[in-house]
């Protein structure tokens, strides 16, 4: 239970801080008209997921392994550095933290900033295009934290991983944001969409995350695999020691 709660609040963490940056553009918009918040869109906002992550990741990750993305849980799964009967409990923690991180948004502002929590593609990318750069995009979070965070070979490994993980997650939402949605995440996609109760294009986004840590674990398996092993057998599948689950 302990680890739930952690994998909860750290999701919560994570989603109010990137939720309540694209509050502050909203409100930039409505004050000074749609299209002048660039720099909030470009800057503000990745720093908001990203950082939100690596402290999201520095504060529980230690207790839940800070997944805070049921991608994240998928692919550790896939990599074998995670339990499978814990995958559906570390799902349902997630998206409870995500829908709380919304409901602060929509008890403080209208349903202006919720709609707008909502994913969509973005400029001149259809759905499958966006797709597919979920896919890609979330195929090599997973192989960033599968290294930083479990390979001991990788001299970058273990303290440097919050701000690696959350690095990965402020330049993806900063080069792709603005065309797939740069949502990378399941939870963070879904839980507005229950909000805001639009399903238009959340297939997208479970879809394409979820194939993306699928196909990212397996290729980072195998590139281990040929290159030697992680750390030794017994790290495999990490339970007791959930720091390392990252």
């Amino acid at each position: 239970m302990q680890r739930l709660l952690a994998e909860m609040f750290g999701t919560f963490l994570f989603f109010f801080l990137g939720f309540s940056a694209i509050a502050t553009l909203v409100g930039f918009d409505s004050q000074f008209g749609e299209g002048n918040g660039t720099l909030l869109t470009m800057v503000a906002i990745p720093a908001g997921f990203g950082f939100g992550l690596a402290l999201a990741i520095t504060a529980f990750g230690h207790i839940s392994g800070g997944h805070f993305n049921p991608a994240v849980t998928l692919g550790l799964t896939i990599g074998r550095k995670f339990q499978p009967m814990d995958v559906i409990p570390y799902w349902i923690a997630q998206l409870i933290g995500g829908i709380g991180a919304v409901a602060v948004q929509a008890i403080v502002f209208d349903d202006t900033v919720t709609d707008a929590l909502v994913t969509n593609p973005g400029f001149d990318v259809d759905d499958w295009g966006a797709m597919v750069l979920e896919i890609v995009a979330t195929a090599l979070f997973l192989m960033v934290i599968l290294t930083v965070a479990t390979d001991a070979r990788a001299a970058w490994y273990g303290v440097m991983a919050p701000l690696m993980i959350g690095l990965y997650i402020f330049t993806m939402a900063a080069v792709i944001g603005s065309t797939s949605g740069g949502s990378v995440n399941p939870a963070r996609s879904l839980a507005p969409a229950i909000w805001a109760w639009e399903w238009s294009n959340i297939w997208i986004y479970l879809v394409g995350p979820l194939a993306g840590g699928v196909i990212g674990a397996a290729i980072w398996v195998g590139i281990v695999e040929r290159g030697g092993r992680s750390g030794p057998s017994e790290d495999v599948v990490v339970v007791e020691e959930p720091a390392a689950e990252l």
